[in-house]
C-alpha cells in the first residue's frame, strides 16, 4: 500500500499541493486525473521520492520513500519526458536497468520490444515519443517491481498500442498483484482500466473513489415518456440530471437500479432501460455534490 499523508510542496511563492492525503492499495490500478498544472507531476514525484515534501509524508508498505533506497526499489517511474543517455539502444536500458533491479527479467524484455515491434539495436534518439514511451514501459514490467508510476503513459501513443499497453497492466495487476499509478488529464484514457481514481485540482484532491463503488449507487436511464418531464414530476426519484430530447429523457439518478426502473415505469414511462455510466458522468455526478462542475476541472 501507499500511503500519502498531508502532503504540502511549495515552489516559491507556488502551491503545487496542498494537504493531500490518499491511500493506493496494492493490486489495484489508480487512475490520478486532473488539469495540467493541477499537481499530478509533483504528487508523482513526492510519492517516487525525488521531491521532499515540505510537509506531510509518503509511505510505501509502510516505509517512508524519501531518501530511502529500500523502500524505492519497490517502484519503476515511467515519466513524462523520458531520460536515457544520447547513445543507449533499447538493449543498453536493458542492462542499465538489471544493475538496479535484481528481479529485471532480460528475456522477457526482448520478447516485447519484438511483440511491439521495436528495433532492439536502434538508438533511442531516433525512436518517436511513442516509440521512446512503449520502450521504458517494457522496461517498467520487466523490473519486477510492486508499483509502477506512469505520468502521462497514454499520450503519444496511437490507440493500437495504448490497447496493448492497457491489456499488459491488467494482466500483471491480476497475475502478481502490480499497482499501476497512472497520471492522465484524460479521464476518458483511463475508463477501462481503473479501479479506484483520484481527482487533482489546484493542488488539492477534490475526490479519491473506488469505480465499482460509484457505478453500484448511480445509474444512467433512457426514457420514453408520452409528455415532457421535469425533475418536480419524479419526486421519488433521487434525480442529479436530466435531460430531453423529443419525447426521450436522458437521467442519471441514484439508487437501485430496479427500482429506478420500476419507478419510471410507475410515473408513466413507455420504455426504459438502464445504460453503462461512462467514468466521466460518474465523477459528474460526484463533483457536482461537492459544488464543483467537472467539464471545467477536465478538458482535453
Amino acid at each position: 500500500m501507499i500511503e500519502c499523508k498531508g502532503l504540502t510542496k511549495n515552489f516559491g511563492t507556488v502551491a503545487a499541493l496542498s494537504e493531500v492525503t490518499a491511500q493506493i492499495r496494492s493490486g489495484s490500478v489508480y487512475g490520478l486525473v486532473g488539469t495540467n498544472g493541477a499537481g499530478k507531476s509533483t504528487l508523482l514525484r513526492l510519492m517516487a521520492g525525488i521531491l521532499k515534501p515540505d510537509g506531510g509524508e509518503v509511505l510505501i508498505d509502510g516505509e517512508p520513500v524519501f531518501e530511502n533506497m529500500a523502500a524505492k526499489e519497490k517502484f519503476f517511474f515511467v515519466t513524462d519526458d523520458v531520460y536515457y543517455f544520447s547513445n543507449f539502444r533499447p538493449l543498453d536500458l536493458c542492462d542499465y536497468y538489471a544493475l538496479y533491479y535484481p528481479k529485471f527479467d532480460k528475456k522477457r524484455f526482448r520478447e516485447l520490444l519484438h511483440a511491439f515491434g521495436l528495433p532492439e539495436q536502434r538508438k533511442l534518439n531516433t525512436f518517436s515519443k511513442g516509440m521512446k514511451k512503449q520502450t521504458f514501459v517494457i522496461s517498467a514490467i520487466c523490473a519486477g517491481t510492486p508499483y509502477i508510476f506512469c505520468d502521462e503513459t497514454f499520450d503519444g501513443l496511437d490507440p493500437v498500442m495504448r490497447r496493448a499497453v492497457k491489456s499488459i497492466f491488467a494482466g500483471e495487476t491480476a497475475e502478481r498483484g502490480l499497482t499501476p499509478i497512472i497520471a492522465s488529464h484524460n479521464l476518458r484514457e483511463l475508463e477501462d482500466i481503473c479501479d479506484h481514481v483520484g481527482l487533482l485540482h489546484k493542488g488539492g484532491l477534490l475526490l479519491s473513489c473506488d469505480v465499482e463503488d460509484m457505478r453500484l449507487g448511480v445509474h444512467k436511464l433512457q426514457v420514453v415518456f408520452g409528455f415532457p418531464k421535469e425533475k418536480e414530476d419524479l419526486p421519488d426519484v433521487d434525480i442529479i440530471s436530466l435531460r430531453r430530447s423529443g419525447s426521450l429523457h436522458h437521467i442519471i439518478a441514484r439508487g437501485n437500479r430496479e427500482e429506478l426502473l420500476n419507478r419510471m415505469e410507475a410515473a408513466g414511462a413507455i420504455f426504459a432501460e438502464a445504460l453503462p455510466l461512462t467514468l466521466e458522468e460518474m465523477f459528474i455526478c460526484e463533483t457536482e455534490v461537492a459544488g464543483y462542475e467537472i467539464q471545467s476541472l477536465l478538458q482535453d
